[in-house]
């Protein structure tokens, strides 16, 4: 990491090296998400507990404080600093969750792993945003996205081998511990990675600049940049703060005209909460339960897991190769609409299917097949657009005095929304509404999503950060 930039020209491979390494964030937390849906039937076991839906849906309370505290204390210790913090309780939360005995134990350590995975959320996009430059900003923040489903991906393979050479997720296995608690510390072994790579990394040249650090920022956008655009940067930036240059602080998500929250603000919350109410972590937290439910066995659900996960790393790798020449508004809309058609096929599909003795849904092949079909179309929707856009645009949408507040504010709203998502998943399962209603429901948000893309988003695409309007 000793490579310079010349006098002239950005040094890229050193850019996408760090950003590279601020997405492993987004692969803990994406594999701390996942890990949880092969593990649902040992917890019951372990903790005699019904549903295991608050011990499933626990962590994102911690996720909701640790996105708005990470955002506010990152405008104060840096964000690497925070991305640091969470790397440690991903380590602590990895071998505490496998280890616990009982399940408020359980719940204490998901929680804590609640605290990384929320500042991972909005800060490793935030620090790609902040050493990216605009021509090729989208491109890399949507690296984000495609980690976050690799290590769901990880997790789901991780979880389908483990049960399978163990004979299922209950079963003992190595040095006498049962299959399911090992399927939480295999995420040691990316988490240390992190943690230690980490340490390598530079401070983001727009937190040293907003806190007054101006020679640093200076040293590091030169390194990033080069020198000419590197020292023209650092002009750019200090207009683009406050005119008193005071640090950021939340009080500037109001608008001094009018006393009111700034509507940047209200778009960036607008965007974080429809992303959960499309109801995609219903499929990444309760798919071997969704799978089983209708009809499939715990092996078979396993594995359309893991099938789900690669059809999203591919629609990822789309996103990849168009968002910084298309842009991100028509991403957005036209996965907002191909998420409506494809939900509400799934929701068909399950309606008015019979139940066998245990309640399970009996599909037959032909809605069993467009059941299927449709909820990997709708996988991949979502990750060509809400998935990674809705990440890159609170990344880079905010101006760089409330960046972080807004972020924090945001990321709040966004894993509130994951949990409320999460925890009545099993509710609507169980009720009159079942897997039909839910994903009725989810569909619904869908088709609402068109008309706020269509009305409320403005285009990032191309533009530096230091022009963000709001």
């Amino acid at each position: 990491m000793n490579e310079t930039s010349t006098n002239n020209q950005a040094n890229t491979p050193f850019i996408i090296l760090i950003s590279v390494i601020a997405t492993i964030g987004g692969f803990l937390f994406g594999f701390d998400s996942g890990v949880i849906n092969g593990t649902v039937d040992g917890l019951r076991s372990a903790f005699n507990i019904n549903t295991a839906g608050f011990e499933v849906s626990s962590m994102l309370l911690g996720c909701a404080v640790g996105a708005f505290f990470a955002g506010t204390l990152a405008d104060k210790y840096g964000r690497k600093a925070i991305l640091i913090v969470a790397a440690v309780f991903f380590i602590v939360s990895a071998w505490g969750s496998g280890i616990a005995t009982g399940s408020i134990e359980f719940v204490i350590y998901r929680v804590l792993g609640g605290l990384a995975v929320g500042a991972a959320s909005v800060m490793c996009p935030a620090y790609i945003s902040e050493v990216a430059l605009a021509r090729y900003r989208g491109k890399l923040s949507s690296v984000q996205q495609v980690a976050i489903i690799t290590g769901l991906t990880a997790a789901f393979v991780s979880n389908y081998f483990l049960a399978k050479f163990a004979g299922s997720s209950l079963a003992v296995f190595w040095l006498g511990y049962e299959t399911w608690r090992w399927m939480f510390w295999m995420e040691l072994i990316p988490a240390v990675i992190f943690f230690v790579a980490l340490l390598f990394i530079p401070e983001s040249p727009r937190f040293l600049m907003a806190s007054g650090q101006v020679d640093k920022a200076k040293t590091v956008l030169v390194k990033l940049y080069g020198a000419v655009e590197g020292t023209a940067k650092v002009s750019e930036i200090e207009a683009s703060l406050a005119a008193d240059h005071h640090k950021p602080r939340l009080a500037d998500l109001i608008d001094k005209t009018t006393n009111r929250v700034r509507s940047i603000v209200w778009v960036g919350i607008g965007l974080a909460v429809l992303q959960q109410f499309v109801g995609i972590n219903v499929v990444f937290y309760y798919g071997s339960v969704l799978w089983q439910a209708a009809g499939f066995s715990e092996s078979d659900s396993l594995l359309i897991n893991v099938v789900s996960g690669v059809v999203s790393i591919g629609a990822c790798f789309i996103t990849f190769l168009v968002v910084d020449k298309i842009g991100r508004k028509p991403l957005l809309w036209i996965g907002s609409l191909g998420m409506t058609v494809t939900l509400s096929l799934v929701a068909i599909a399950f309606y008015g299917a019979p139940l066998d003795e245990q309640g399970k849904l009996m599909l037959s092949t032909e809605m069993g097949t467009l059941a299927l079909v449709a909820a990997n179309l709708y996988v991949i929707f979502f990750n060509v657009s809400w998935g990674p856009v809705m990440w890159i645009m609170l990344g880079e949408m905010f101006p760089n005095q409330i960046r972080g507040s807004s972020l924090a504010v945001a990321g709040l709203a966004q894993w509130g929304a994951n949990f409320l998502i999460t925890f009545t998943f099993p509710y609507l399962l169980a009720s009159s509404l079942g897997l039909p209603g839910a994903y009725g429901i989810y569909a619904f948000f869908s088709a609402f999503s068109i008309f706020f893309v269509l009305k409320l988003v403005k285009e990032t695409k191309g533009k530096e950060l230091e022009q963000m309007e709001g």
